[in-house]
């Protein structure tokens, strides 16, 4: 019988546990990637604070295992008010943004702005900075929209909050 992997999720904060054990699994069985999905649904956030992490490996060893949850990601999990969450979320946005469909990619922007204006987390920042920044190249009123939010970020306390905005300023500016 396979351990259930919320069992191997669970464990001491600040550690990614047994993360890489069921990394590791969902490889040999790509089938089981519904299972580490649904742990967004758990009540520990610990436990979804490593099925992100599994998910992120999941998607950059093979995108296609992550492709049929985009939707569910985007209606369901892009809500959870939890900044490892929020912070994955982003990251699929801008990896994986092949993946998804032009009525997804505009919804997930949306998202993602949300993010920027109102977390106060440093690598959820971060992280929708990169992924506005990158989508803006290419879009002349998300720039508009961006420029100023990053202009006020650039003078953030954070240091890699500010630096990130100043070179994401830089970038658009070019």
């Amino acid at each position: 019988m396979q351990e259930p992997f919320v069992e191997m999720l669970r464990g001491d904060t600040n550690t990614l546990g047994r993360a890489i054990e069921v990394f590791d699994a969902v490889k040999q069985d790509p089938s089981r990637v519904q299972e580490v999905f649904d742990l967004y649904f758990q009540p520990d956030q610990w436990v979804r604070l490593r099925s992100s992490n599994v998910l992120r490996r999941l998607w950059r060893e093979d995108p296609t295992w992550v492709e049929p949850f985009i939707a569910r990601w985007i209606d369901e999990v892009s809500g959870i008010d939890q900044p490892s969450v929020q912070w994955t979320f982003a990251q699929i946005v801008h990896e994986c943004s092949q993946f998804f469909d032009q009525g997804q990619m505009a919804r997930s922007l949306q998202i993602v702005k949300g993010y920027l204006q109102n977390s106060d987390d440093w690598i959820v920042l971060n992280t929708s900075i990169n992924t506005l920044a990158g989508a803006a190249k290419d879009d002349a009123s998300l720039r508009a929209y961006l420029l100023p939010k990053l202009q006020k970020l650039s003078t953030h306390p954070k240091k890699s909050v500010a630096s990130r905005a100043k070179k994401s300023l830089q970038m658009l500016r070019a």
